[in-house]
């Protein structure tokens, strides 16, 4: 079956979307405004931001500026993987050491039951499923890093994490060839297009003002310029992740990495019977370019990976639409998972963009000379992380305005993190494709030399050194 067929919607934002269905448009700004703060960008972030400073101090004038509708970018794209992991912790580790990395693990794995703990107390059904995480492994060099992998997240503090043998992983779910995995319970499945859209209904309702089909053209102290007029506020706070590119005088601040995803067919229970999966946990492998997956509420498989990772002078995407042979090859991973879906149609593809630093790391940042502040670079882990830099900012404007004093999220080492621009172009975009096309090839001959050495490919930690990563 041709997994690119007319059958298969390409793009109109994400599946999320088409499934939940496009929320009523908000009103554009309509000439030059004040408020307390001004939030740019109606994702994750600027919308966590907006509940959790307006829930603090309700006499706040917030006002959030979205380019096109909230959940646009990748908080309506993304793969639903509501987990602990954060950019940059091994950094983080060698920049201030072991335990104030170890304090930064430990907020992000709480900031798992924060997300689910206000979705059910704000009546946002997003489909939240807390099955946890599962990383596999299928060959020699993956379970040789997954084994590393585990032990450093045990070393880190998550005590609660399994490591599994290829029976036991197979009782969770049957991915072909799976030799181990590694679960940890700091994780849930969600839906991200019900989650966003429900997280601005909340908003919405505490009296933070929105405007949508506002883009952004400038950010400047005090300042946030548009086609429409300036909003003009003590504090102006970024959050617009993979798109900052787009902004005058930030090209090369983040980089806007490409990630791609299909999602099948509802699948009938006969072949559910075969995969398993039951506990419904988010997947991922521990190849170099690795993929994610979840089975959705209404029993569908979206996954996701790795297509053309970044497109020339930092451009995005048109409005998610996919190449064929990413299609093809997001089929092909699906397959080589769970052969039984070889006949499964995939029903919708599409792409998004996330950002990130030089460094590989997540930051929150505000600089109090200036009032401007911002979050992000959460390098594809920003559904959980968004949250908890939203509360880092929370805490950041109201020490700053004297509405409270420092806090324990305050000083955790990634706030007021300094990270190099990338290289201009073309070696910015050279180096992105060398990255990834060293990556895959590591990848298929770790796949392909299933008897060779169990040794991570040494192309791969070239790559890494490349990338920045080690």
């Amino acid at each position: 079956m041709n997994a690119s067929a007319p059958s298969t919607l390409n793009g109109h934002i994400s599946h999320w979307f088409h499934d939940h269905g496009m929320p009523a448009a908000r009103e554009p700004l309509t000439g030059d405004a004040t408020a307390d703060v001004c939030i740019v960008g109606g994702g994750y972030t600027g919308l966590w931001t907006a509940y959790y400073l307006k829930k603090a101090a309700p006499f706040l004038r917030i006002t959030v500026l979205e380019q096109k509708f909230c959940g646009y970018g990748a908080s309506g794209r993304n793969g639903g993987w509501l987990y602990n992991g954060v950019a940059g912790r091994d950094r983080y580790a060698k920049l201030h050491g072991r335990d104030a990395a170890v304090r930064l693990q430990n907020a992000m794995n709480d900031t798992v039951a924060e997300v689910v703990r206000v979705a059910e107390e704000e009546g946002i059904d997003a489909d939240v499923h807390r099955g946890g995480v599962l990383e596999v492994a299928y060959t020699p060099a993956q379970l040789t890093r997954l084994r590393a992998f585990h032990e450093d997240e045990m070393a880190y503090g998550d005590r609660e994490r399994q490591l599994l043998g290829a029976r036991e992983t197979a009782e969770r779910v049957r991915v072909a060839g799976a030799v181990g995995s590694s679960w940890t319970p700091h994780g849930a499945r969600l839906h991200p297009a019900k989650l966003v859209t429900g997280l601005a209904s909340v908003v919405d309702a505490l009296g933070v003002t929105i405007h949508e089909s506002t883009p952004v053209t400038e950010i400047k102290p005090k300042h946030a310029v548009t086609p429409y007029g300036t909003v003009r506020a003590p504090y102006v706070l970024r959050c617009t992740e993979g798109f900052t590119a787009a902004l005058k005088g930030l090209r090369r601040e983040w980089l806007p990495m490409n990630s791609s995803m299909i999602v099948t067919e509802p699948i009938p229970a006969e072949l559910w019977e075969t995969i398993g999966w039951e506990g419904r946990e988010t997947l991922g492998d521990m190849a170099h370019a690795y993929m994610y997956a979840q089975r959705t509420a209404d029993d569908r498989i979206a996954l996701g990976g790795r297509g053309v990772p970044y497109r020339y002078g930092s451009r995005t995407d048109n409005d998610g639409r996919t190449q064929p042979a990413t299609v093809d090859a997001l089929r092909s991973l699906l397959v080589r998972f769970f052969p039984a879906l070889a006949r499964t149609r995939i029903d919708h593809t599409w792409s998004g963009v996330l950002g990130v630093p030089r460094d590989w790391c997540a930051t929150v940042t505000l600089d109090r000379s200036t009032g401007l502040g911002w979050a992000g670079g959460y390098v594809g882990s920003g559904v959980a992380t968004a949250n908890l830099a939203a509360r880092t900012l929370r805490d950041l404007v109201r020490e700053d305005s004297g509405q409270d004093t420092a806090t324990s999220l305050t000083a955790l080492p990634w706030v007021n993190h300094k990270v190099r621009t990338w290289e201009p172009e073309p070696l910015r975009w050279l180096g992105v494709q060398t990255l990834y096309a060293a990556y895959r090839t590591a990848d298929h001959r770790e796949a392909t030399l299933r008897s060779a050495s169990p040794s991570t490919s040494r192309l791969a930690t070239w790559a890494d050194r490349l990338a920045g990563r080690t």
